[in-house]
């Protein structure tokens, strides 16, 4: 099995978290490092001194490494996974893949002309617990799926470059299609910017799909709580994920309600149940990922199609807003349904 090398672009708070996870895989290593704040860079010599550094990220594309791997701001995407790209790297770009859709277009069309692993890092996508969540839902365990409801909420971070919806909704609208295997066919946006003028930090998405199936994102910089919830409404059960409740991840509740002939509606109270999960970390298995799309050439789970996708979504979310209103309300039908 070859070595791998790899370089990554940004040790701001997800480059330490990426490099260690790179180190931990078979074969694999982290070579060089870019960042343009000399201090962080010295964090990198101090702790690994066998790892090369730059201020350059034009050093890391003349390496010689396999995969780039890109975690700086989200307007920076493009340009950088571009740039590697035509150096013939393979690259890994956080979440989400650009900050519009022409960009994200070209960049998946790149890739695929060069024979090259283009990757997004929804890291939620490689949770043990959304994948079990996803097997629930696609063996039909919880009958006809009618409404999905996502929480990301907390207090803070505040960005000061992007909005609420470009920086949390791709997990939640990433983890939708992935447990759902479809795309919305429109998509409703409600967005509010209390602290800072045309930067919403509160924003609320209503996702249409195929059928009567709905699903409702709601994210927020203003929360006094920390919630990572992943609600799915079956007509013959429910299902709870909750990300920041390690000992009970998943719940699945064996209850609803029934509308009969008379019209009535009745309901069932059942026992809930609490799979076991064998707990990997989720960056780690996207890492592996991408070494192991880099080796043979196979899809990634997050490649750039999907990427591609979640920001057509966030483009659309955006578009219904405004991005110069504070509040605003509309529906979109998306491209191309």
């Amino acid at each position: 099995m070859k070595d791998l090398t790899f370089g990554l672009i940004g040790w701001g708070y997800w480059g330490p978290k990426l490099a260690r996870n790179l180190d931990t895989l078979p074969q694999s290593a982290l070579a060089m490092v870019a960042d343009m704040d000399a201090g962080r860079l010295a964090q990198v010599a101090a702790q690994q001194p066998w790892v090369k550094t730059t201020t350059s990220a034009e050093d890391i594309f003349r390496a010689d490494v396999d995969g780039v791997v890109i975690a700086t701001p989200v307007r920076t995407h493009y340009r950088l996974a571009r740039e590697a790209l035509l150096h013939g790297k393979h690259v890994l770009v956080e979440k989400p893949l650009t900050d519009n859709v022409a960009d994200a277009e070209e960049l998946v069309e790149l890739a695929r002309e060069r024979g090259l692993t283009l990757m997004v890092g929804h890291t939620f996508e490689y949770s043990p617990a959304v994948n079990e969540l996803r097997k629930i839902v696609r063996a039909g365990d919880l009958g006809n799926i009618l409404c999905v409801e996502t929480e990301r909420v907390n207090l803070g971070l505040y960005r000061s470059d992007i909005n609420v919806i470009w920086d949390l909704a791709p997990h939640d609208v990433s983890i939708l299609l992935y447990i759902l295997g479809e795309t919305p066919t429109s998509v409703r946006a409600q967005a509010h910017a209390h602290l800072t003028p045309r930067i919403f930090d509160i924003a609320h998405l209503d996702l249409g799909f195929g059928g009567h199936m709905t699903a409702h994102v709601h994210v927020s910089w203003l929360h006094p709580c920390k919630i990572r919830r992943v609600t799915v409404i079956g007509d013959q059960r429910m299902a709870v994920y909750d990300d920041t409740n390690p000992a009970e991840m998943l719940k699945i509740f064996n209850k609803g309600a029934d509308v009969h002939a008379d019209p009535v509606v009745s309901y069932r109270y059942g026992a809930i149940t609490i799979p076991h999960i064998e707990w990997v970390e989720p960056l780690r298995l996207e890492c592996a990922d991408f070494a192991n799309a880099i080796r043979t050439g196979a899809q990634p789970r997050a490649h750039g199609g999907v990427g591609l996708e979640v920001v057509r979504i966030l483009a659309a979310a955006q578009e219904t807003v405004g991005s110069a209103r504070e509040t605003h309300a509309a529906e979109l039908v998306m491209a191309g349904s």
